[in-house]
């Protein structure tokens, strides 16, 4: 709170501290406190933006750090390079007890999530839940309730969780990024993502405490 951050990047590994240790970023979520694990996100999207936003796409000349936006600007073609932000949705699809949990072929062997993807170009997030959930799962879906957000800096996605109800249709993965997906019912579920570093597992963690405490509003 009002403290100034700092990012440095170390040109070699030898600049470590005395006592510290380079670990990949991914493998502190769950680690570190949350607020520090968000300055840390933050710090490495932005400096991968920098890095990336050097010269005008347009032009191709050297551009510089807008003194009052965060961006990078051409002065040539007054063009502004923006911090990139890939929104995504991610949706747990309920019917009644049971939750639809998919395995995705770059998981490991035993975790199950939550269906998700990329909001395309021109796209609702209405017309994104519909459109990748059919393609993942062929199924149709309605009644959607957003939970929450979360900033995913790997590399720059901002999920955006929500509940759907079944619709209709019978599940069938597509066999590119699903390979398995089934219904659980929330007294039996599978190995799911930590609630307390995934969105994911908050939406799991959420709906099955909902359905604990009989509280389910919007979706009876």
């Amino acid at each position: 709170e009002k403290k100034a951050c700092y990012l440095a990047e170390l040109t070699s590994d030898s600049l470590c501290m005395e006592g510290t240790t380079l670990r990949p970023f991914r493998s502190l979520l769950g680690i570190i406190p949350d607020n520090f694990f968000s300055i840390c996100a933050r710090s490495i999207q932005l400096l991968e933006w920098s890095r990336l936003s050097k010269f005008c796409g347009s032009c191709g000349l050297k551009t510089t750090l807008h003194r009052v936006e965060r961006a990078m600007h051409c002065k040539k073609c007054n063009n502004f390079i923006y911090p990139k932000i890939s929104p995504c949705i991610i949706v747990l699809v309920t019917k009644d007890e049971e939750m639809l949990l998919a395995h995705n072929k770059n998981f490991p062997t035993q975790i199950f999530s939550t269906l998700a993807g990329f909001i395309e170009t021109g796209e609702t997030v209405e017309e994104a839940i519909k459109r990748e959930i059919y393609e993942e799962v062929k199924i149709r879906v309605n009644n959607f309730r957003y939970f929450g957000s979360q900033s995913w800096p790997f590399p720059n996605q901002l999920m955006l969780g929500f509940f759907a109800k079944y619709e209709s249709g019978k599940i069938e993965p597509d066999g590119n990024e699903i390979d398995v997906a089934k219904w659980f019912h929330f007294k039996s579920l599978p190995q799911v993502p930590p609630a307390n570093i995934s969105i994911s597992g908050k939406l799991i963690e959420g709906y099955s405490k909902a359905l604990i405490k009989k509280n389910l509003p919007g979706f009876t």
